[in-house]
């Protein structure tokens, strides 16, 4: 089968044929179906975070389930699925707590199986899967806790962006941030993510929804998935304007779905005392932001940090389903354009130049 692979930093991904075992105890094999392309991917691939190459990439997908090993009961060959890019032993601390996303219990790295080995190789060479799925990949061979069942009328390229972008900013909003009804939101950056803060703080039903970015496009989607006001970064002093637009107290929420040092200070300086502001977008490992602690304590406000969303994806994925085949949530909006498998790099480059909202492969 073919598969979109990484050999080095900074080089582009290359559309190899490899060999796969079979899924073996607790494990499934799923014939992928659309896969979407992320700014995770990109990090690996640019070296902001360095991870062992090879390594097929892609976490953000849904497909068929084809085959299962042994003692796997939760999905059958013939199940809509879509990838958790987390597992859920439902053994450990956070998974009995109800914050599977955190999930320790498994002592493998996450880009090996459960048992550590791998599934992939070629020409002898093991090759690892990117948060042990590695979606950029015809077939992928994965642990069966990581596979969601689903409705089978959902569409697949929908279905995709459900594994990662979807959850990640509606959970923001809703499962880590709890946002009420009537709130002031800043959401800075609206790319896939992004919007999904926007759309999430609408299904709140927050009052404002402040969204901003440097590109005139983003704003326009901000603005086709409920942004209230929407601010160009590159002209408008953003702490500004958001105190301007709350009578000069500040938001009540915000959120960076950049992830960056600028872009965190940022979003604790918007909001009012007393306010939450969380980093949702994933940074380079590299990077820091200096707070002031002072500030901090004397207007008690909170800055946390969201992984997923926070989502638990057994119990949302399905719901965030429902919502779509409802008409309640926008993800065909999302879909700014789709590649063939061949055309992966492409895909890439115009999500790096701010072209899409959401780049997905169909296979």
């Amino acid at each position: 089968m073919r598969a979109a692979v990484l050999y080095e930093a900074n080089t582009p991904l290359q559309i190899v044929d490899v060999e796969q075992q079979g899924p073996r105890a607790g494990e499934a094999r799923v014939r992928v179906k659309a896969a979407g392309i992320c700014h995770s991917d990109w990090h690996i691939m640019n070296g902001d975070w360095t991870l062992p190459l090879p390594m097929a990439l892609g976490h953000e997908a849904a497909g068929l389930v084809e085959e299962v090993g042994p003692g796997v009961a939760s999905v059958k060959p013939g199940d809509h699925i879509i990838f958790s890019f987390r597992p859920q032993c439902g053994r450990c601390l956070y998974c009995s707590i109800g914050r599977s996303i955190l999930c320790d219990g498994h002592p493998s790295v996450r880009w090996a199986m459960l048992d550590g080995t791998t599934r992939l190789t070629r020409n002898g060479q093991d090759i690892f899967q990117m948060a042990r799925i590695g979606t950029f990949s015809e077939a992928v061979v994965c642990p069966a806790e990581m596979l969601v069942p689903i409705r089978e009328e959902m569409p697949w390229p929908q279905a995709a962006l459900i594994g990662c972008c979807v959850p990640t900013g509606v959970g923001a909003v809703t499962r880590c941030a709890g946002v009420e009804a009537g709130a002031a939101v800043l959401v800075v950056g609206c790319g896939g993510v992004g919007l999904n803060v926007v759309q999430g703080a609408r299904l709140a039903g927050a009052r404002q929804i402040i969204a901003a970015d440097l590109l005139d496009n983003k704003l326009r989607f901000a603005r086709d998935f409920g942004a209230t006001h929407t601010l160009d970064a590159s002209r408008e002093n953003v702490v500004e304007r958001v105190r301007a637009l709350t009578g000069g107290r500040g938001a009540d929420y915000a959120f960076d779905a950049i992830g960056g040092e600028a872009t965190t200070l940022q979003i604790l300086d918007a909001i009012r005392p007393g306010g939450v502001a969380v980093v949702v977008g994933m940074a380079a490992m590299s990077v820091r932001a200096p707070i002031t602690p002072y500030l901090m304590a004397l207007q008690e406000k909170t800055l946390k940090g969201t992984m997923y969303g926070s989502v638990r994806p057994n119990l949302d994925f399905p719901k965030l389903v429902d919502l779509y085949l409802d008409g309640r949530l926008k993800i065909d909006q999302l879909i700014s354009r789709t590649y063939k498998l061949e055309e992966i790099n492409e895909g890439f480059a115009a999500m790096r130049s701010g072209q899409v909202a959401r780049g997905v492969v169909v296979f």
